[in-house]
C-alpha cells in the first residue's frame, strides 16, 4: 500500500501540452475567442511556464484594450526581457501555426482549467498527508484546516489572489450604474424590516452584524424573523446555528409567527379549528424553505466553518445566524473569556468574507446597562471588560511621558505609541488605537507594596503570575505584574529574561462611582497603566452593532409598550441610528410598525 502511495506521487502532474498551445493559438488568433478564454482561465492554470507567460502578455494587451496578435505579444514580451525565455518571436509564431481555427477554444479553455483544478487537489492532498504525520497536538485544528485546503479548490475559480485597481473600477462603475437604475435604497440582503433595510440598505455580503441585547429582550426572536423572511419570502438559503433553544422550540416559533397563532396556544396544543386551518397554511408555505437549523449545544467555530462550508457547497448559502455568541466555544485555551470571545467573534468575520455571506451572530449583554438610569445598551456594554478612571494615566512608547486616559479620549487622539508586555513578558512597543467612555461605574483602587496604585472596575483584568485576573478575583498579598524598568524600585523578584517583575498587592478599597474609560491595543491587548501591566478592550470585529431595547421590559405600564428600539451604535460603511418596531407578545414576533399618516 506504501509502494503504491509513494509511485502515485512520483507521477507526472495532471496537464494537457496540447490544449495549452491551442488556447494560447486560439488567444492570439481571435479577440472575440481571446474574450471568452480570460472569463475560463488564467495565468497560473497553464502548467508550462512558458505558457503562463505568454498568457501573462496576452491578459496584459487584453485588459489595456490593445491589439492581440503574434507581434503585439512578441513586442510585449520583448519589453519585458523574457522573450527568449519563451523561444522567442518563433515560439509564438508557431502557436498561432499550431491552431487553424478558434473555433473550440472554450472547450480547450475548460480542459486546461480542469487540469489545473487537480494538480490543486493532489498538491492539498500532499499538504493533508503532511498535517496528518507532524501529529498536531490538536487533532480538530489539523483536520479543519485539510478541510479547508480541499474547500479551497473548489473556490479558486471564483476568488483571485489579487486584482488591479485598473480591473476593479469598472466594476465598480457597473455596480454603481445598476443601482441607480433600479433606484433601491437595499443593495444587500433584505431583513423584511423596511426601516431597518433603509438604515443598513439591507445585510451586505461579507459583513458581521452583532445583534446584541439583554435577557427577554428578542434576540432570538429578531434573528428568526429575519432567517424566516429570507427563506420563505425570498427563498434565498440560510443556516441558524441555535446555542440556546432546541430545533422542536424554534419550529414551534416559526409555525407560530407564520400562521399567527398565539405562542402559548402552540405550546399547550389548545387550537380551535381555525387554528388548524391557519397551521395547515404556514406548513405549506414553510415546507420548501430552504433554512437549516442546526441546536448542537457549545459548538465550536471550527464546528461553525465545517457545516456551513458543507452547505454552501451543497445548497448555497445566502446567511448564516449564530444565536448565540457566548454559548460558543473556542478550539484552543485562551488567556481568559473576553479574549475568546473576541476571537471567535474575529472567526465569522472570517468566515463572512470566506463564503461571502452576511453573518448575524446575536451576544447577550452583562447587567451593566440596568446600572443606569437610562438602560438603553452602549457600544462599551459589548466589550466584556473593565474599566480605569479618567486620571489613570499610560506610558507613551515615543517620548516616556505619562498621559491621562481622560485627556487622550478628550483630544480625540488615535494610535497612541504606548509600552506593553508580549507572551515572553517582554516590554515592547505597542499601538493604542483610541480610548472610549464606558459611562459611570462603581470603581475600586488596587495599590501594590511598592506605592503604585491603579483606580479600575471590578471585571478590570490584571497580569497576575498565573494570567489575566479580574480585580473582584484578586486577593490581598498575590503578585502582579510592573515594568521592570519603571523607575520606582519593586519588592517582588525579578524574573529571568523578562521585562517585568512581580509586586504583591497590598489592598484593595472602594471609591465609589466614577466616570470610566477603556483603550483598544490590538495584537497584545495591554498596556501600562500608572505602572502595572493592565488589560485593555478587545474591539469587536464586526461591521454593524445593534442592540434590542424594549422599555416594557422593566416598566410593563411604558408609554412604549408593544415598541422595540433597534439601536445601531455601529455601521462601518453607513449611517447609525435608531429603528422602531412593532413586538407582538402573543407571536413572539417583531413586524414592521404601521406609519401614522400626519
Amino acid at each position: 500500500m506504501a509502494a503504491r502511495t509513494s509511485a502515485a506521487f512520483d507521477r507526472t502532474p495532471p496537464q494537457h501540452i496540447d490544449a495549452e498551445v491551442a488556447v494560447l493559438g486560439a488567444a492570439l488568433l481571435s479577440r472575440p475567442a481571446l474574450a471568452e478564454v480570460v472569463e475560463i482561465v488564467r495565468a497560473d492554470d497553464f502548467y508550462r511556464s512558458v505558457h503562463r507567460m505568454v498568457f501573462e502578455a496576452i491578459q496584459d494587451l487584453f485588459s489595456r484594450g490593445e491589439v492581440v496578435d503574434p507581434i503585439t505579444v512578441v513586442d510585449r514580451l520583448g519589453r519585458d526581457g523574457s522573450l527568449d525565455e519563451v523561444g522567442g518571436a518563433s515560439a509564438i509564431h508557431d502557436l498561432v501555426a499550431a491552431v487553424p481555427t478558434a473555433a473550440n477554444a472554450v472547450y480547450y479553455a475548460r480542459i486546461v482549467r480542469e487540469k489545473a483544478m487537480l494538480r490543486r487537489l493532489i498538491e492539498a492532498g500532499t499538504q493533508v498527508v503532511q498535517l496528518g504525520y507532524e501529529g498536531h497536538d490538536d487533532v480538530n485544528v489539523a483536520l479543519d484546516r485539510a478541510e479547508q485546503l480541499i474547500y479551497e479548490v473548489g473556490q479558486r475559480r471564483m476568488a483571485s489572489e489579487y486584482s488591479p485597481l485598473k480591473e476593479l473600477l469598472s466594476e465598480g462603475f457597473e455596480r454603481i450604474e445598476q443601482r441607480y437604475e433600479n433606484r433601491s435604497e437595499v443593495t444587500g440582503l433584505p431583513t423584511g424590516f423596511n426601516d431597518l433595510d433603509r438604515l443598513t440598505a439591507g445585510l451586505q455580503k461579507q459583513n458581521l452584524v452583532i445583534i446584541a441585547a439583554r435577557p427577554s429582550m428578542g434576540k432570538s426572536s429578531l434573528a428568526l424573523g429575519i432567517a424566516q423572511y429570507v427563506t420563505v419570502e425570498l427563498r434565498r438559503p440560510a443556516i441558524l446555528f441555535s446555542l440556546e433553544m432546541s430545533k422542536s422550540e424554534i419550529v414551534d416559533r416559526i409555525l407560530s409567527s407564520e400562521a399567527r397563532i398565539d405562542s402559548f396556544k402552540i405550546r399547550n396544543g389548545r387550537l380551535d379549528d381555525s387554528d388548524w386551518a391557519s397551521l395547515s397554511d404556514a406548513m405549506g408555505r414553510l415546507a420548501d424553505a430552504p433554512l437549516y437549523i442546526d441546536d448542537t449545544p457549545s459548538i465550536t467555530l471550527m464546528e461553525i466553518r465545517s457545516k456551513s462550508r458543507r452547505l454552501a457547497q451543497r445548497h448555497g448559502l445566502d446567511l448564516a445566524i449564530v444565536d448565540y455568541l457566548q454559548l460558543m466555544q473556542s478550539h484552543r485555551r485562551v488567556e481568559n473569556r473576553q479574549q475568546e470571545v473576541s476571537e471567535i467573534s474575529r472567526g465569522l468575520k472570517m468566515l463572512a468574507k470566506e463564503l461571502d455571506v452576511p453573518v448575524i451572530a446575536l451576544s447577550q449583554l452583562s447587567r451593566q446597562p440596568e446600572t443606569r438610569g437610562d438602560k438603553r445598551p452602549q457600544l462599551s456594554d459589548l466589550r466584556e471588560s473593565g474599566c480605569l478612571t479618567a486620571e489613570t494615566r499610560v506610558l507613551r512608547a515615543d517620548d516616556g511621558r505619562w498621559v491621562a486616559l481622560g485627556e487622550l479620549y478628550t483630544t480625540g487622539e488615535r494610535d497612541i505609541p504606548v509600552w506593553t508586555v508580549n507572551r515572553d513578558c517582554s516590554l515592547v512597543p505597542g499601538r493604542m488605537t483610541h480610548v472610549f467612555s464606558s459611562g459611570r461605574k462603581p470603581v475600586f483602587r488596587l495599590r501594590l507594596r511598592c506605592g503604585r496604585s491603579v483606580d479600575a472596575t471590578a471585571n478590570h483584568p490584571f497580569l497576575a503570575a498565573d494570567g489575566w485576573r479580574r480585580l473582584d478575583d484578586i486577593r490581598v498579598g498575590q503578585p502582579l505584574a510592573v515594568p521592570r524598568a519603571a523607575p520606582e524600585r519593586a519588592h517582588g523578584l525579578q524574573i529571568a529574561s523578562s521585562d517585568v517583575v512581580w509586586d504583591e498587592v497590598a489592598d484593595i478599597q472602594v471609591v465609589g462611582e466614577r466616570e470610566v474609560f477603556d483603550a483598544t491595543v490590538p495584537g497584545t491587548h495591554n498596556f501600562v497603566a500608572e505602572g502595572i501591566v493592565a488589560h485593555n478592550s478587545i474591539e469587536q470585529d464586526s461591521d454593524v452593532v445593534g442592540f434590542i431595547y424594549r422599555d416594557q421590559v422593566y416598566d410593563p405600564d411604558s408609554p412604549d409598550r408593544g415598541i422595540a428600539e433597534l439601536i445601531i451604535s455601529k455601521h462601518r460603511n453607513g449611517p447609525i441610528g435608531v429603528v422602531k418596531l412593532a413586538f407582538l407578545d402573543h407571536l413572539t414576533k417583531f413586524a414592521n410598525l404601521a406609519r401614522t399618516s400626519v
